[in-house]
């Protein structure tokens, strides 16, 4: 762990704060430690500067989406980290989405926040102790917010399965780590991945009776002008993603859950296990009936790239990308002036439902492979999809990716391998790239959102009452919620193929984790489902080959883009940093390294 150095943070504190006006004429470079902690702009910089290192963008892992390294999309960077993963580049001295000592070091500025920036030295408000107060304890619930966010992204990434049948987290860390402490890493092991699990929950409910639901009115403190910070529903949501990750099969020791293959597992305490999926649907049901969350909405996807200055009530935790272009240039096809980095594959095109709710592999679908967008499909595929014939956004002009076509590998070499550009995130404002008149939008991130809540309750009530079953204390099944979900968000409204795969629980699970594909696409949460779910990592990218016949109509043909050869079962763990198991020997790694 590297020990958090002060002047890292005040160097550029005053970037982060932007509405601090400093009477004094000292030079940034000048201000000491002591200064820091009397001084509350820089103060609370010091807490901005964990917010700016956790809010990415949401394609963050060298310009690309981390769902490139999934079976839902590929990335043409062959050397960004996403693409590297894709092809099983782990190893023990290299893991490229590792986030190790990152996190470690947003810790130690937590913790240092909480130390010295909430003392009787440092005011927030000159003029009235209640008002200064008031600002601490909002202060110091979004800090414990954040240490809970840091810790789970360390258990998400590194919590596993070792090879003795143990299911460890990682080392749990709730103060300052002392020079000292640093240079005895012995001193330090890897907790239970139960006890990250109760830490986190423990950090969140303590944040949720520090902080607001939610922001909103004139109030200076707990006010609209606070919006996008840490509120009680995003600490909600992220102790309910916490309990839905310790409930997944990947997460069990041996005595619960064993791990056969890739893809297969025996569930050896049925009890146990069913146990861990009833913790997740009775909190998820308490946080369902909190103001603000007992209604279900679609995703608007103009929030998404276009967003205003009034929070969109779908975000609970979101970041706020700025007003650029960077999206668009990094993901828009070549011909439009972008560079087509992450593209939608086929698999992920095969998942969305016809709106009559049948998959397209369904006769009943009324799918037509020789015209296959000809099909009225789920809402969400053109919310995720640009695909052959569709208009480009406000553009007079259409997708084309046949041989000779504007969007095709023919002209430009940086063009779509799979016959698909992304749509989600992207502007659909005419011309918005065009040279020497570049356009400008505000992007969001949703990092947490309503919809995981009302999903990941529907996860946890199938697996622990059944599909139709409505649990003790609940007011709604996991059925439900599906068909909610389905009718608003994919506008789905016949439910004769959702009442079949609701005649098991283990049919209706594989309906819902595919409900979480297609609603979360691209906001970078299918790489850690696969894992956590045990699912086949090494699905091939196909993606779709369009030419044109002699009498000029489109010819379809699904082809393979792409092999994932992540086949063995330590991808579904990550490596933890080599140079930190040489230093400690009490570091045991994940299964398989």
């Amino acid at each position: 762990m590297k020990r958090f150095r002060y002047i890292i943070v005040l160097a550029w504190v005053t970037g982060i704060v932007s509405a601090c006006t400093d009477l004094d004429t000292k030079m940034n470079n000048q201000w000491s430690v002591d200064d820091t902690w009397t001084n509350a702009e820089k103060a609370q910089g010091v807490l901005l500067s964990v917010y700016q290192d956790v809010l990415t963008v949401p394609d963050a892992w060298d310009g690309n989406f981390l769902d490139a390294a999934t079976d839902n999309a590929m990335t043409r960077v062959y050397d960004s980290s996403v693409y590297r993963a894709g092809q099983g580049g782990f190893s023990r001295t290299n893991n490229p989405l590792g986030n190790w000592s990152a996190c470690y070091d947003q810790l130690q500025r937590i913790h240092t926040f909480l130390d010295n920036g909430l003392t009787d030295e440092i005011r927030y408000s000159i003029s009235s102790d209640e008002i200064d107060q008031a600002y601490k304890k909002r202060l110091r619930g979004e800090a414990i917010f954040l240490r809970a966010w840091c810790s789970f992204n360390l258990l998400r990434m590194y919590g596993g399965k070792t090879d003795n049948g143990q299911v460890l987290g990682y080392p749990i860390v709730t103060h300052y780590i002392t020079p000292e402490e640093a240079a005895h890493p012995e001193s330090f092991s890897r907790d239970s991945y139960e006890d990250c699990v109760k830490q986190i929950c423990y950090d969140c409910d303590e944040a949720m009776a520090l902080l607001p639901l939610t922001y909103s009115g004139g109030d200076a403190i707990l006010g609209d002008q606070a919006f996008g910070r840490a509120s009680g529903l995003s600490a909600a949501a992220l102790k309910v993603r916490t309990l839905l990750y310790a409930a997944s099969p990947a997460y069990q020791p041996d005595n619960i859950v064993r791990l056969n293959g890739m893809g297969d597992y025996t569930v050896v305490d049925e009890t146990a296990y069913q146990a861990k999926w009833e913790r997740v649907a009775n909190y998820a049901n308490e946080v369902l009936a909190m103001s603000g969350m007992k209604n279900y909405s679609a995703l608007v996807p103009k929030d998404l790239y276009d967003g205003g200055d009034a929070q969109s009530a779908e975000f609970l935790f979101r970041t706020f990308v700025g007003r650029n272009h960077g999206l668009e240039q990094r993901h828009y096809p070549p011909f439009y002036f972008g560079n087509a980095q992450t593209t939608p594959s086929q698999n992920l095109a095969d998942a969305f439902p016809a709106k009559n709710g049948f998959p397209i592999t369904d006769s009943r679908s009324l799918y037509d492979e020789t015209d296959p967008y000809d099909c009225q499909r789920d809402n969400r595929f053109d919310v995720n999809l640009y695909y052959q014939g569709r208009q480009f956004g406000a553009n007079s002009s259409y997708i084309d990716v046949t041989p000779g076509g504007k969007d095709s590998g023919y002209m430009n070499v940086n063009a779509t391998r799979t016959g698909y550009y992304l749509a989600k995130f992207m502007n659909t404002v005419a011309d918005f790239l065009k040279p020497l008149e570049e356009q400008d939008s505000r992007h969001y991130n949703p990092m947490l959102r309503k919809a995981e809540v009302w999903l990941n309750f529907a996860e946890a009530s199938n697996e622990a009452f059944g599909p139709k079953v409505v649990g003790p204390g609940c007011t709604k099944s996991a059925y439900d919620v599906i068909k909610i979900i389905r009718e608003k968000s994919g506008g789905i409204t016949d439910v004769t193929y959702l009442d079949e795969m609701a005649a098991s629980k283990e049919t209706f699970r594989t309906l819902i984790q595919n409900e979480r594909r297609i609603e979360f696409a691209f906001e970078n949460q299918r790489f850690w489902d696969l894992r956590r779910w045990l699912l086949p990592l090494n699905e091939p990218i196909y993606g779709m080959r369009v030419t044109r016949d002699g009498s000029g109509d489109d010819v379809f043909e699904v082809v393979k883009v792409e092999d994932r050869p992540l086949n063995d079962v330590r991808y579904y763990y990550m490596p933890l940093p080599y140079l930190e198991v040489q230093k400690n020997p009490n570091l045991i790694n994940n299964k398989g390294w």
